[in-house]
């Protein structure tokens, strides 16, 4: 009876610590990624950009909003908030407080789909479900109705306030360290908010570099900024994969983009151009599933160089 027990047991007990990891250190074990991407002109001095993105905010995360304060000891160049900050209705107060010494600096934003719509209940195998099916958000789901809406507005106003770049499916620049950057962005493509014939085109002259920014990365606007040769699109909404399998990496993107690129740097190409792809895993969780396993919450730091001549 020993014997018969002492398996089912054993992988009982792996799980209950695994779970314990994920959510009880992990999920709270706060990353900084530093990437160096080549895409300024030769000769330029390189610039920092710092992206903050998925943070989903939810009421009394005190060690993340300390976190995120600290982060402006780094002295960017650039901010860039590439959505999904909230996860709790009540908790734009909290987010603002996180993000304040950073709306000191130079920055632009845009929104993702939990920015706009209160997070509900969703058993997380459907992740592995949709991918095969290749329905995402409302790629290919039923519209969703009837779900409560998050203030966005009071982020919006606050962001503006601040200087912030409101990149909703527009064009904005912005001058920092002596340069001036152009930026394009769209709403999120999860929920079909996104509107490329707005800003098509492609990177604007004279600005010394062109930025494309969006939440989530949809192969569809991935082509469309890489077509238009944008030389690096920043993008979040992956979490990384969230729940990662250690040596082999993330199961789910929850979009189409393949798991390779779930985060991190990358490339992309469409058109015959290619372009530098930066999505960052995050540093927060839909507040129902509160877990992250080897795929700790991150925020990244961008060097960007001159390119080869």
């Amino acid at each position: 009876m020993r014997a018969r027990y002492a398996a089912p047991l054993g992988i009982a007990a792996l799980g209950a610590a695994t779970l314990a990891y994920a959510a009880g250190f992990e999920v709270r074990s706060f990353r900084l990624r530093r990437v160096t991407v080549p895409v300024l002109p030769p000769g330029m001095r390189p610039l920092r950009i710092l992206q903050v993105s998925d943070i989903h905010m939810v009421g009394g995360q005190r060690k993340k909003q300390r976190w995120l304060q600290s982060l402006a000891a780094l002295r960017p160049d650039l901010v860039i908030n590439t959505g999904d900050n909230l996860s709790d209705p009540e908790a734009v107060p909290e987010t603002l407080d996180a993000l304040g010494p950073l709306l000191e600096f130079p920055g632009a934003y845009v929104f993702g789909s939990n920015d706009y719509y209160a997070p509900k209940l969703r058993n997380p195998g459907r992740y592995l479900v949709e991918r095969v099916q290749g329905r995402h958000g409302l790629n290919g789901n039923a519209p969703a109705v009837g779900i409560p809406r998050n203030p966005w507005w009071e982020l919006r106003d606050a962001f503006d306030e601040a200087g912030w770049v409101n990149l909703t499916n527009t064009r904005g620049r912005v001058k920092t360290a002596g340069a001036e950057i152009a930026l394009t962005g769209l709403d999120d493509p999860h929920i079909k908010r996104d509107r490329y014939g707005e800003v098509a085109g492609g990177p604007e002259p004279g600005a010394d570099l062109s930025l494309a920014v969006v939440h989530a990365p949809y192969l569809r606007v991935l082509d469309a900024f890489t077509a238009d040769r944008y030389p690096l699109i920043l993008a979040g909404h992956t979490h990384g994969g969230q729940l990662c399998v250690p040596f082999y990496g993330a199961l789910v993107t929850n979009c189409d983009i393949d798991p390779d690129r779930v985060k991190g740097l990358s490339t992309h190409e469409s058109a015959g151009e290619r372009s530098y792809l930066h999505v960052s895993a995050g540093c927060g969780t839909n507040r129902y599933t509160p877990v992250r396993f080897a795929c700790p919450p991150e925020a990244s730091l961008l060097t960007l160089t001159p390119r080869d001549s």
